[in-house]
């Protein structure tokens, strides 16, 4: 499960995949529609999960929060992405 952030669009975009890097480069390539409409996104979030099933409940949860947990979340230990600030 991940996030990335556009600042042009203000936009954290959420999504899960088996494969972080290959997603990620389709993001920034403009091979998702939503995600095409800038290139400049930017991976600030991710978590691994034992099950695809598990990793599509949590980005289900998220997609329902509001942006102060959102950020709260980016800045918890499990983030596999190191951040200095966001």
């Amino acid at each position: 499960m991940y996030m990335i952030y556009s600042e042009k669009l203000n936009v954290l975009y959420k999504g899960s995949t088996s494969n972080l890097e290959q997603r990620f480069m389709n993001h920034l390539d403009g091979k998702s529609l939503y995600t095409s409409k800038t290139k400049d996104w930017k991976m600030v979030f991710a978590r691994e999960f034992e099950s695809k099933n598990q990793a599509l409940a949590y980005e289900k949860m998220l997609k329902r929060q509001h942006r102060k947990y959102l950020v709260w979340a980016i800045k918890q230990d499990y983030n596999l992405i190191e951040q200095d600030t966001f």
